[in-house]
């Protein structure tokens, strides 16, 4: 039987795609393990689905000044002969990374041993872990057409994002009665991300007579961002988290506002959901959710608004906007072909050509890693 580690954690964005990927790999008769961190917010998600889990010593390495800066890498050099250790142990036909610092130790390891690596990057732009990664992949997954031109020739593939299968078997009859809500009027869906987002949630809220007029509202607002105020105001349901529920209300949607994080909007893309993009600022992120909804924009899958642009005005206005031309921007989200990761990976180990490329920082890591190696054993210390 074929096996596969995937590897993956830090963030939600690194597991959730991994965790949709499990099913059909299951369906492709894989043995499947995971490798992340110790006590990773990974470890939980992963074990809750029943899929063998090993924890790994992790550290990040920033870009910026911090103390820890001088005893991460001593982390990452032991998550990776955790790491060598446990792939030798299981011996994978292919090694699925979808990104965050845990990963690095993992990819490198399995390129040591010749096992081949597939790496899924989310954004426009590789992120760091990624950065150091991609020289040890066979082939790099990703969702935009303007990061194939970032990454070495040969191996980028546009495959979108994994899509959790349960997101298409939603029934917008039962998202309705679960909200109380009628046929009569379209549903607005609004997503602001677990922790929600102070000004898409003031926006919705500050103008919600003018929108109720018009639209139901769905608005998943955060953690501990309730407003007793507007319970049991008709036409409008909130919620701090949905899990569930979710599948049922983007099947009753007619228009979602929603962040621009990768997966995000893959998810609105395969579910060819009209939307406005609201993308994190640069004050708070490194900009990739504004490249994300730029590219989703000039796609034709997106009608785009940036944080600091946000009022009542202007966000109603938005949606007034993308419901009128709802069936224009379904067009061009029913056009949105891609690969899917699940084809690169049924290839691993089959048509995966060596790559000569290597970036000179990641070269200088490897030689570095490759003389410790060197010396413990020399040590008999392994």
């Amino acid at each position: 039987m074929k096996r596969i580690v995937l590897t993956g954690g830090g963030t939600a964005g690194h597991v959730t795609p991994n965790m949709a990927l499990v099913p059909k790999l299951i369906d492709e008769g894989y043995n499947i393990y995971y490798i992340g961190s110790y006590e990773g917010m990974e470890k939980k998600l992963i074990e809750d689905i029943g899929v063998t889990y090993y924890g790994i010593s992790s550290g990040k390495l920033r870009r910026y000044f911090d103390i820890k800066n001088f005893s991460d890498p001593f982390r990452v050099i032991k998550g990776f002969f955790e790491a060598k250790k446990i792939l030798k142990k299981l011996r994978p036909d292919v090694v699925f990374s979808k990104g965050g610092f845990v990963t690095v130790p993992v990819v490198i390891a399995a390129k040591q041993l010749h096992i081949p690596v597939i790496i899924h990057e989310s954004d426009m732009t590789p992120g760091l872990a990624n950065k150091l990664s991609i020289p040890s992949a066979s082939k790099v997954c990703c969702n935009f057409p303007e990061t194939v031109k970032l990454l070495p020739e040969g191996k980028a593939v546009l495959t979108g994002s994994p899509i959790r299968e349960e997101l298409f078997t939603g029934k917008c009859e039962e998202g309705l009665r679960l909200c109380g809500f009628t046929e009569e009027k379209p549903v607005l869906l609004v997503i602001g991300g677990s922790l929600g987002s102070v000004a898409i949630n003031n926006a919705i809220r500050s103008n919600i007579d003018a929108l109720l007029e018009k639209y139901q509202i769905i608005h998943l607002c955060g953690r501990n961002n309730l407003d007793e105020s507007l319970e049991g105001r008709e036409g409008y349901k909130q919620f701090e988290y949905v899990k569930d529920e979710l599948k049922h209300y983007f099947a009753c949607a007619n228009v979602v506002v929603s962040r621009a994080g990768a997966n995000a909007i893959c998810e609105l893309l395969a579910l060819r959901k009209p939307n406005i993009l609201i993308p994190l600022g640069l004050e708070a992120s490194r900009g990739d959710q504004i490249l994300n909804a730029e590219s989703f924009e000039n796609q034709g899958y997106s009608y785009v608004l940036q944080e600091k642009d946000v009022t009542s005005e202007t966000l109603l206005n938005a949606v007034n906007s993308v419901y009128e031309d709802r069936d224009k921007y379904i067009d061009y989200l029913k056009a949105g072909n891609s690969d899917y990761p699940l084809n690169v990976i049924r290839k691993a180990g089959v048509d995966m050509e060596k790559e000569d490329y290597l970036d000179a920082a990641f070269a200088v890591f490897e030689r570095r890693l490759n003389e410790f190696e060197a010396l413990v054993k020399k040590l008999g210390l392994a």
